[in-house]
């Protein structure tokens, strides 16, 4: 049988009463520390959150925080389900379709990625300005579930142009040197080799990796703004002086988790004057 996102989402709701997410944060390899400085009202192991998929990947803890961070009511995926754990592709519009139900307007997504260019290298952040999905996998395939989305939707400007010069502006703010490009979704588990690479690079891409498209494709199809950071922890196969492995990618996230911590946390408490603004603008246009 599929998973049911409302048994999920009503479980939830039981863990962490009256309390309604604003942001989903969905954190890659080697990020969940972030989580930690959630100022949490619910902590859940995925595999207590009845109809959620689970995640079976090191570096990946498998907890959903539900909480504060930078002000901001959030629930944070500490950890992630990937298609190469060999689950249903549907089973990846679930976690996401739980935020909808909880009230969830913006999701953030980070990952771990590989870049294509040596002058961006490990320790390096990455803003995400489009995707390639390469996975020829979509969680929306099948029988369209109408209380999410339509049919067909468009992903033009699926990353939200406003929410991107948001993180620029804090990024400069913080000097921290975020470079912008266009994220490649390889379905691993295998690292790419360099003829793959090659035409990867041609197609247009400045990062890869074996994450997040189907986390924008359901955000967006739930009509969801969406902004994603990828960490880049290593160069790409034929420019990388060292074996690619996930050893390495969970010990090279580190380098830059510092920085993608503090760009979230400004970016948050920004992001919440800007909405408490726009409401206080709507009422008072509600006013005349």
């Amino acid at each position: 049988m599929p998973l049911d996102p409302q048994k999920a989402a009503d479980f939830i709701k039981e863990q962490a009463p009256g309390f309604m997410p604003r942001v989903g944060i969905v954190l890659g390899s080697g990020l969940g520390g972030l989580a930690d400085k959630i100022d949490a009202v619910a902590s859940l192991n995925f595999t207590d959150i009845p109809d959620f998929p689970r995640s079976s990947v090191e570096g990946h803890q498998g907890k959903l925080v539900l909480g504060r961070l930078g002000g901001m009511p959030v629930i944070c995926m500490q950890g992630r389900i990937h298609l190469y754990e060999g689950v249903d592709p549907q089973d990846l519009a679930v976690p996401v379709r739980v935020m909808k139900l909880l009230g969830v307007e913006i999701l953030l997504v980070t990952n771990a990625a590989g870049s294509f260019h040596e002058e961006v290298g490990p320790g390096r952040l990455m803003l995400i300005s489009d995707h390639i999905n390469f996975t020829s996998r979509n969680p929306l395939i099948g029988e369209n579930d109408e209380r999410f989305g339509p049919r067909f939707f468009s992903m033009e400007d699926a990353y939200d142009p406003i929410l991107r010069e948001h993180l620029k502006a804090v990024a400069k703010e913080l000097s921290i040197d975020l470079s912008e490009g266009v994220y490649l979704h390889y379905p691993g588990p295998n690292f790419e080799t360099p003829a793959e690479i090659r035409a990867f690079k041609t197609l247009g891409a400045d990062a890869v990796g074996m994450s997040t498209t189907p986390e924008v494709l359901v955000a967006r199809h739930c009509g969801m703004r969406v902004a994603a950071i990828s960490n880049i922890t290593n160069l790409v196969a034929g420019l990388s002086k060292t074996a690619l492995s996930h050893e390495q990618t969970l010990e090279c996230a580190k380098l830059a988790a510092n920085d993608l911590e503090k760009l979230v946390i400004i970016f948050l408490e920004t992001l919440k004057r800007e909405l408490l603004k726009a409401h206080m603008k709507e009422e008072a246009d509600g006013d005349n």
